[in-house]
C-alpha cells in the first residue's frame, strides 16, 4: 500500500507520522498523481501546531502537504488535455502531498516543463504563487527600489528575482551568509539587527518605493519609518500590523492558478530566475525535513521524495 503523511492531534514535530493509505482514485475533472517531490512549508508547520486552526482548522487524522509534482496514474471523466504518463506540478488543496500518491482537480496541475528538475518542480506551487502575489501586489516596475524582508528564504529567493525580471532595483535583507548568493542574483543584501534602518537608507539614498515583509511585524513598521506608502507595503505573514497601518497582505491564495504557476514554472526552466533546493529528505524523514525548516534560516527549499 502507499504511504502518506499523517498526524492525528496538534502539536511539535512528533505528531508526524508516515502510515499506509488507500491508493486515491480520480473522481470527475480529476487526476491522480504519482508523486516523484514535495515541497514543505512554514505555513503547513504552523497548520500542524494549531496557530491557524481558527483560519484552516485540521480533520484527524489529518494528511499534510500542498505542492507536489509527479506523474499521471489515472485521469476522471471529464478530463481532458491530460492523459495517464504526462510529467506534472500543481497543488491540492486537500493537505495530501507529502504522500506517494495524491488526486487533485485537473485545473490544479500544468505540464513539466522538459528539463525542469523533479525537486525543483515539486516545490514552486506555494514559493512560486505566493512570490508572484507578492511582487503584483507592491506594483514593482523598472526604477522601483524594492526592500525585501528575508529575502533568502524560500519565498525570498525567488520574490528577489521576479523583482529583478520587472526590473527593479532590490535591496535584500538577511544574514550575512547568504550574501554572496543574494549578490550574485542582482540583490544589494544588507544584514538584519540593530543599526537596519540606517544601513538600509545607506543603501538607498534615493529613498524607498516598495517594501516586501516574508518574516514579520516588525519589518511592516520599519517600512513606515521609512517612508514607503502603505499602498506599496506587502507582507505575508504580519496580517493585524497590515490591517493597523494599512499595508497589503497578499498570498498565494490570490494568484492560485495553472497559468500563473506554468508562467513560474517557464522562468525556472528557462533559466531567468532559480530555485535553491536547500535539501532533500525522504518522506520517512519528514520530521527531521521540518526541523531543518524551522530554524528558519534555510536559504532556498526543503523537499520531500516518496
Amino acid at each position: 500500500m502507499p504511504r502518506a503523511v499523517r498526524f492525528d492531534a496538534y502539536g511539535d514535530r512528533d505528531v508526524l507520522y508516515v502510515a499506509e493509505v488507500e491508493v486515491p482514485r480520480a473522481g470527475p475533472d480529476h487526476v491522480v498523481v504519482a508523486v516523484r517531490a514535495a515541497g514543505i512549508n512554514p505555513g503547513e508547520a504552523s497548520i500542524r501546531k494549531g496557530m491557524m486552526e481558527a483560519r484552516f482548522p485540521a480533520t484527524f487524522p489529518s494528511g499534510e502537504g500542498s505542492d507536489f509534482a509527479g506523474v499521471v496514474t489515472e485521469v476522471g471523466s471529464g478530463v481532458t488535455g491530460f492523459a495517464v504518463g504526462d510529467e506534472v506540478l500543481g497543488w491540492a488543496d486537500t493537505r495530501s502531498s507529502h504522500a506517494e500518491f495524491v488526486t487533485t482537480p485537473v485545473d490544479h496541475v500544468t505540464r513539466k516543463p522538459v528539463g525542469l528538475p523533479w525537486e525543483v518542480a515539486g516545490a514552486l506551487y506555494v514559493v512560486g504563487t505566493t512570490a508572484y502575489a507578492a511582487v503584483r501586489a507592491v506594483g514593482a516596475g523598472p526604477d522601483d527600489t524594492v526592500v525585501v524582508s528575508a529575502a533568502a528564504g524560500g519565498v525570498g529567493s525567488v520574490v528577489v528575482q521576479l523583482l529583478g525580471v520587472r526590473g527593479a532595483r532590490v535591496i535584500g535583507i538577511a544574514s550575512e551568509a547568504n550574501h554572496g548568493w543574494l549578490r550574485s542574483v542582482g540583490v544589494t543584501p544588507v544584514a538584519y539587527g540593530d543599526g537596519l534602518a540606517d544601513r538600509i537608507r545607506e543603501a538607498a539614498p534615493d529613498g524607498v518605493d516598495a517594501f516586501i515583509d516574508l518574516f514579520g511585524e516588525a519589518y511592516v513598521r520599519l517600512a513606515v519609518d521609512l517612508g514607503v506608502a502603505p499602498a506599496r507595503i506587502e507582507t505575508i505573514i504580519a496580517f493585524q500590523a497590515a490591517a493597523e497601518v494599512g499595508a497589503r497582505a497578499d498570498g498565494s491564495a490570490t494568484a492560485a492558478s495553472a497559468g500563473v504557476l506554468a508562467e513560474i514554472a517557464d522562468l525556472v526552466a528557462s533559466g531567468r530566475i532559480s530555485v535553491p533546493i536547500a535539501a532533500i529528505y525522504p518522506l520517512e524523514q519528514v520530521r527531521d525535513a521540518y526541523a531543518r525548516l524551522e530554524e528558519r534560516h534555510t536559504r532556498g527549499k526543503i523537499v520531500l521524495v516518496p
